[in-house]
């Protein structure tokens, strides 16, 4: 295997050294090209003016919809196996910038039970992780009215019947060529589930445009889901995708992840904890001394600390610029801009915090996204089930 293909990229794996464009040749997706970039809302996002989006599916019906105001959605959803990191938060934040910007319909499904297949939890674990997790999508302030949140558990009486339909679209042959041999037939199934996750907005509201923004890991859903909505039993578009890059672990390259040995940044640290974390884990660009560094400059395009502000938390692009011209000269140091990067992230997160604490209870706020009654009828009658299926015996 050539140097360059040595790395890992799977729903469940990750290992590596990724090469993002050998990636696009192995799953077959196309770059972001930069007038797709421009047709983005106004004022552009960083995540994809500065090409963390780097990839995408059928992105343009997407961009078409929301310019010319008419139905749209997307897709992003969580898996709560653990605490949320700053990894997973910026999706949904992204999110939130379309809806507010062109009244994007959102739908955040919980992976709850994929999870409980995947990992060595009690359900008990992942219904506590579920509820942790729940608060902190709802501190990012989707509008209700736009937004519906759907937990695989408890909304199966629309989950379960969409997805038996979609499975039987599914071959064993390819869950097992897509994802792996699965350790377990829950795995197996659950292709069909998130099957229904992507086409659930249409399956509510009618056929339009669906894009999935995720990590670049997860496009294999994506695919297993297009091939099922090609197949033209159901009245629906083919979802879309916007693919990122990962957002680095402080350790260095790689996917920061809440479930393994390295550090991650949690939504629930402190600022004493973020400064701590960044200082004493985060890989740094710069040199072996101040003195070789105020000669040869830093690398910002391996240093971590820059690369969290590039990714998502330095609003400003001629910040960014600065900083990366200042560290490789030399002037800026190794320190200073860690500290730089863990005020900003503290701050981000602090406010994030404020908005959870003043939520109420879990069941009151989340009440306003749930599906309702004549939503979840609409759903399960386009799986071809009656509104109430034992009255029909």
């Amino acid at each position: 295997m050539p140097a360059e293909d040595n790395f890992t990229v799977t729903p469940y794996a990750v290992k590596g050294d990724i090469n993002y464009d050998r990636l696009l040749d192995r799953f077959g997706a196309d770059r972001l090209t930069s007038e797709q970039k421009t047709r983005f809302p106004d004022p552009s996002h960083p995540l994809v003016r500065r090409d963390v989006f780097y990839a995408q599916r059928d992105v343009d019906p997407f961009l078409d919809a929301a310019n010319d105001d008419k139905p749209h959605s997307i897709v992003t959803g969580r898996g709560p196996s653990g605490p949320m990191h700053i990894g997973h938060i910026f999706p949904f934040y992204f999110a939130k910038y379309l809806q507010e910007q062109t009244g994007t319909l959102v739908y955040i499904p919980f992976s709850d039970d994929e999870k409980y297949f995947l990992k060595n939890k009690s359900m008990d674990e992942i219904s506590d992780y579920t509820r942790q997790n729940l608060r902190d999508l709802l501190a990012v302030g989707f509008d209700p009215d736009r937004t519906r949140i759907i937990v695989d558990t408890a909304d199966a009486d629309v989950v379960y019947p969409l997805a038996t339909a979609f499975a039987k679209e599914v071959t064993q042959s390819t869950v097992d060529a897509t994802y792996g041999e699965p350790e377990n037939i829950g795995l197996s199934f659950y292709p069909a589930v998130q099957a229904t996750h992507l086409l659930l907005p249409q399956l509510v509201e009618g056929r339009h445009p669906t894009l999935v923004p995720i990590a670049v890991d997860q496009d294999p859903h994506v695919r297993v889901c297009r091939d099922i909505a090609a197949k033209k039993r159901y009245d629906v578009r083919k979802p879309g995708a916007l693919l990122s890059k990962f957002l680095p672990s402080l350790e260095g390259p790689g996917k920061m992840s809440s479930s393994d040995d390295a550090p991650s940044i949690l939504l629930s640290d402190d600022r004493e904890t973020v400064t701590d974390k960044i200082r004493t884990y985060a890989f740094s660009g710069g040199r072996t001394s101040i003195e070789e560094h105020r000669s040869k400059g830093g690398n910002p395009e391996i240093d971590v600390p820059f690369q969290l502000l590039y990714y998502f938390f330095e609003e400003s692009d001629e910040r960014v610029e600065q900083l990366a011209e200042e560290y490789r000269e030399g002037s800026l140091l190794s320190g200073e801009l860690k500290e730089f990067a863990a005020e900003r992230i503290a701050g981000f997160l602090e406010a994030h915090q404020a908005r959870r604490s003043a939520l109420g209870s879990l069941e009151e706020e989340l009440s306003a996204y749930r599906l309702t009654e004549t939503e979840r009828q609409a759903a399960r009658r386009q799986a071809g089930y009656p509104d109430n299926a034992l009255s029909q015996q």
